[in-house]
């Protein structure tokens, strides 16, 4: 159910383990945007244009977290097996020293790619996101264990028709500091709503998720060498900036930038702040 027209063109692609759907806009270098759970391309509705208008190729899948409307009964919906789906679209678009951008459970996701099948990534933005023992943070971590009761993940989704409770900490509240508006809330909750297809691959996401999969990217993350910025809200009640730091700790080639006025959804809250410390990244790390 993405709406935004600002991403450019809707197109499919076909992987073995089913068929991702993005949009794309400009040419040049790659940059490709990987979104968290209940959200979908949508997000990055005003991020993804200013990087294209600025010359890059920009490619904005929604992924199977649960807002997307391509079905993936087929596909492991773990987040290792998400990682690999991204690594097979970037292998099967043939994308080569690809700019990853990625926000809350995608940042997760990316970590595991990046410790799994980096070979095709030369540079990655980490906003903030789910890392070592805080995958789900604390005021998620009911969700796995609600998507094992059967039923549970249907009502937690019709709980979130009424949009006062879109903006509780449990929900919304705590990752976009200003509300969204009401067509883009409903383009990441309706499509869970409205297909029970959906619901069951958001309730596989969901149950696989450990904190056993970012302590064990942890561990590996010395070993990536390739430029990493971390783009983090400086206000952020999910994901403190101590976080941040924390993996810069551990990545060899690692900068933060510090982001005012913004809870974890920084392409929501601050896009267009975003945009440009994505630029300046970019053209500085660029391939010789």
């Amino acid at each position: 159910m993405s709406i935004s027209a600002e991403l450019g063109s809707e197109k499919d692609v076909t992987l073995a383990s089913g068929m991702i759907r993005y949009r794309e806009l400009g040419t040049g270098a790659p940059v490709v945007f990987v979104h968290g759970l209940l959200v979908n391309g949508d997000i990055w509705r005003h991020v993804a244009p200013a990087v294209a208008h600025a010359g890059f190729r920009c490619l904005v899948p929604d992924w199977p977290l649960g807002s997307h409307t391509v079905p993936m009964p087929d596909a492991d919906l773990t987040p290792p097996g998400i990682a690999a789906l991204i690594a097979d679209f970037l292998e099967v678009l043939d994308l080569d020293d690809v700019t990853i951008v990625a926000n809350d459970t995608g940042g997760a996701i990316t970590q595991i790619l990046l410790t799994t099948r980096p070979e095709r990534v030369g540079r990655v933005v980490l906003t903030p996101s789910d890392c070592f023992d805080k995958f789900f943070p604390p005021a998620f971590a009911m969700l796995p264990v609600a998507a094992r009761i059967p039923g549970m993940t249907w009502t937690l989704i019709q709980s979130m028709r009424v949009r006062a409770l879109q903006r509780l900490p449990i929900a919304f509240g705590w990752l976009a500091k200003r509300a969204m508006p009401r067509e883009i809330a409903d383009s990441y909750l309706v499509p869970s709503r409205r297909s029970r297809a959906i619901r069951r691959d958001l309730g596989r996401f969901l149950r696989s998720v450990d904190k056993r999969h970012t302590l064990a990217a942890a561990e590996l993350l010395p070993n990536v060498h390739m430029p990493v910025l971390l783009a983090w809200a400086t206000q952020d009640k999910v994901f403190p900036i101590a976080l941040a730091h924390r993996l810069a700790e551990l990545l060899p080639d690692a900068t933060i930038v510090e982001i005012d006025d913004s809870y974890t959804f920084v392409p929501e809250d601050q896009p267009q702040l975003l945009a440009s410390h994505i630029l300046r990244f970019v053209r500085s790390n660029a391939a010789a």
